[in-house]
């Protein structure tokens, strides 16, 4: 068991092949063919059949998988953790600065730890958006504007 009481992850996806020499060119020409070759079933079915959505991924903490064995608080922190790092990748790609980061009641779901970890990684986006139904679930010492809104009333805060 790694160090803080964290677990140890991994990621599995089944029957997959090395793409470490495939461009990116060569997956999007190869999903551009899928997507033509399944496009009149998809219109009769009114379902998407090809695409990364359909793959099975399979996520394990300690050797398990997450789906099952994890808590509510890993499960979540799972979850954070693949939406964080989707965030980096088009950060890194995007011409246009950094992707909107909306963390809609996500604290209620996480304990202590995990929420100061979360507000930490996302310290450093351009513009971060939280909301909660709980103003105690928000981590404390981060300088954020404030905006209230209490049985209808929209109160604007400072920059605490």
């Amino acid at each position: 068991m790694p160090a803080s009481g964290e677990g140890s992850v991994s990621r599995e996806t089944e029957a997959v092949t090395p793409l470490a020499d495939v461009s990116r060119e060569t997956i999007a020409a190869e999903f551009r063919g899928a997507l033509q070759a399944v496009r009149a079933q998809e219109l009769d079915r009114g379902v998407t059949l090809v695409g990364p959505h359909r793959d099975d991924l399979v996520l394990e903490l300690n050797g398990l998988p997450v789906k099952g064995y994890a808590s509510h608080g890993e499960s979540w922190s799972f979850a954070l953790a693949l939406r964080l790092g989707m965030a980096v990748l088009l950060r890194g790609e995007s011409a246009g600065g950094d992707p909107v980061i909306l963390l809609d009641d996500v604290f209620a779901e996480l304990d202590t730890r995990r929420r100061s970890k979360l507000m930490s990684a996302v310290q450093s986006f351009e513009q971060v958006i939280v909301t909660a139904a709980v103003e105690e679930d928000i981590p404390e010492g981060i300088a954020w504007h404030r905006i209230g809104v209490e049985r209808g009333t929209v109160s604007l805060g400072s920059v605490e």
